[in-house]
């Protein structure tokens, strides 16, 4: 355990080190996964793809990782978090060699729900591993910076439209390859931190280890705030998965772009918009936890629900300048809740079941996010609009900000419970 005197506790007391290996380990993540979208036109091409069939492949991939969401909390509580990283990480490389090598669609399906199965192992370890590494006054900052690569991914949206039009979609997977292994190799060299040491000199008691009952399943779900929160990430999940999937093709078909440059500005999107939010909602986060009453999912609820609908204006437009700048817009609001809500969850769980808190918490937010590309796909289909299947999902987003939002009254309850039990 770090040597820190009760009462002044470094802002970082192991460093800013893993934050940097985990932001990698997210940024990978979701870089590979969002290949699939920028080079998606081309998948469609070689193997005659119907918008249903192309939608349902994240629809099944989610929900292979729905199946692996419980027994990877229970792994994260148990096990040596860090090694349980790497080995997850240097999967994902092979899972996408075998995506680039396919040879027909079939491989290829089932080389996106090996990837996707293997890559929601990982959450519930670095979710708790983030808890142990930093305190409550940075823990804002150290989760928006990894939870802000599900919007980062863009990244992988712009490499794989840009790929597959300059040489073919298969090299961006296979490009990708190279970054797994590396990510693997710098997990293996992270210290592991004390369970529960952090929280432990935050209360005021003793640092040393103490033995504690690992909490249930169903204790974990008798959590409100958790509950409440993971049910409005879910929500905010399905709408965002379904849009920003098919967010390059919107601009293909509506506006005429090219393969390359509808990615590429679908990818700068969701780049630069999450990146802004975050820091403003570090800063809010920062700013009104203690001092306003649930003030972290006052400004992660409001954000959502906000974002949703300057998102649905955004959609409205005819033009690809307004449709651009909202959308960056929405991203931008709707990304405050990165930072906040990921925090409060961290705060509301003791530090024996942060791994099965964050495995509800994706459990959830994977079954939201599963069915957002299909519904869009499949009301595509049946009006002759994609604008009209991604209409379809802003109502659930509004929703889940407002519940979000609903969840500020058991915040503190729950936060102090933790500490009181350390």
């Amino acid at each position: 355990m770090v040597e820190v005197a009760p009462g002044k506790i470094s802002r970082a007391p192991y460093g800013w080190a893993p934050l940097v290996v985990l932001f990698i380990v997210g940024l990978v993540d979701r870089i590979e996964f969002n290949l699939l979208s920028g080079v998606l036109p081309y998948i469609q091409a070689e193997w005659s793809l119907t918008d249903t069939q192309a939608g349902a492949i994240p629809t099944v991939s989610a929900l292979a990782a729905i199946v692996v969401a419980v027994p990877a909390g229970l792994i994260a509580d148990r096990g040596k978090r860090t090694r349980i990283l790497a080995i997850v990480v240097f999967t994902w490389a092979l899972a996408t060699l075998g995506s680039g090598l396919a040879t027909g669609f079939a491989m290829f399906f089932a080389m996106r729900i090996f990837l996707a199965a293997a890559e929601n192992i990982d959450n519930p370890a670095a979710g708790s591993l983030l808890a142990d590494y930093y305190p409550p006054v940075t823990r804002a900052k150290a989760y928006g910076l990894t939870r802000v690569t599900t919007y980062l991914g863009g990244v992988g949206t712009i490499l794989g439209g840009v790929l597959a039009e300059m040489f073919d979609w298969r090299n961006a997977f296979l490009i990708m390859v190279v970054p797994g292994l590396v990510t693997a190799w710098l997990c293996l060299r992270m210290r592991e931190p004390e369970r529960g040491g952090l929280d432990r000199l935050v209360a005021g008691t003793s640092p040393a280890p103490q033995a504690v009952a690992p909490a249930t399943f169903g204790q974990v779900l008798r959590i409100p705030t958790l509950l409440v929160v993971s049910i409005g990430l879910a929500l905010l999940t399905l709408g965002l998965a379904g849009i920003f999937f098919w967010l390059p093709s919107l601009m293909v078909r509506s506006f005429g772009l090219g393969t390359a440059s509808a990615s590429s500005i679908a990818g700068l999107i969701t780049i630069v918009g999450p990146v802004l939010g975050t820091l403003i909602g570090s800063r809010l986060g920062g700013r009104w936890h203690g001092t306003i009453k649930g003030g972290r999912l006052l400004a992660g609820g409001g954000g959502i629900a906000l974002g949703s609908l300057v998102l649905a204006a955004a959609l409205a437009m005819d033009s690809l300048l307004w449709l651009s700048l909202l959308t960056g817009l929405a991203c931008t609001l709707m990304s405050i809740a990165i930072p906040n809500m990921t925090a409060s969850l961290a705060d509301v769980v003791g530090a024996n079941a942060r791994g099965r808190g964050f495995a509800v918490l994706q459990l959830l937010t994977t079954a939201g996010g599963a069915f957002g590309s299909l519904i869009v796909g499949r009301v595509s289909e049946s009006t002759g609009s994609l604008t009209v299947g991604m209409y379809a999902l802003i109502a659930p987003m509004v929703v889940g900000g407002l519940i979000t939002l609903a969840a500020r009254g058991s915040f503190e309850r729950d936060a102090a419970k933790v500490l009181a039990n350390a």
